[in-house]
């Protein structure tokens, strides 16, 4: 779907300032993320998974599970790009996510949810809000029925960090923070990044039955 309006994203990268051949390389490397992410939905529990060595006649099995509900802050920067990167891992792993979108160019983020909006990706999966981060921190990272917060801005102030572990440390949410000054690194892209919205659950099973 988001290869089909390639043009479109074009333009409007280019209408926030962006060169024509970067914004073809940032829309580009969109589309490619995705595919990556894609090609790990039906390998990182078999990767991260385990059987458990046991001292007694049982199997025991240790394989991760959705976290559930993430909220998270699409970077400021690549607003495409970055956005993607922090949207995939989040549902690919089996979560719901609740992502704010650059607050200064939220062009690419509109467009981009009538892009999920005609794909086979079920509704709820992915709500992207616009706003302020300073008006949606609080609601963010104290709601009951999130259980994790992601967000990667290095230009974030140390005052919200401080504001973010506080609201988060109510009900035990788990943050995680990503220092990434550019989406573009192959480092920005990697199954941890999926099992960051994991929890391990280990069963136990009588042998024989």
């Amino acid at each position: 779907m988001l290869e089909t309006r390639k043009e479109q994203f074009i333009d409007e990268l280019q209408t926030i300032g962006y060169k024509e051949k970067k914004a073809k390389y940032e829309v580009n490397a969109s589309i490619d993320r995705l595919i990556y992410y894609a090609g790990w939905s039906d390998k990182f529990q078999q990767v991260f998974g385990s059987i458990n060595p046991v001292a007694s006649a049982h199997f025991n099995f240790s394989m991760p599970e959705p976290t559930g509900v993430v909220t998270a802050w699409a970077p400021e920067k690549q607003p495409l790009l970055g956005l993607i990167s922090v949207i995939a891992p989040v549902i690919v792993g089996g979560n719901t996510c609740v992502v704010l979108a650059s607050e200064q160019y939220p062009l690419s983020a509109i467009s981009f949810a009538e892009v999920l909006n005609s794909s086979d990706v079920p509704g709820g999966v992915v709500n992207i809000l616009t706003g302020y981060r300073a008006e949606l921190l609080k609601h963010m990272t104290t709601h009951m029925d999130v259980n994790a917060f992601f967000y990667t801005n290095p230009e974030i102030s140390q005052e919200e960090r401080k504001q973010i572990d506080k609201n988060g440390a109510l009900n035990l949410k788990h943050i995680i923070r990503k220092q990434v000054e550019d989406w573009h690194d192959e480092k920005t892209q990697s199954p941890y990044f999926i099992t960051d919205f994991q929890e391990i659950k280990t069963t136990w099973h009588p042998v024989g039955i």
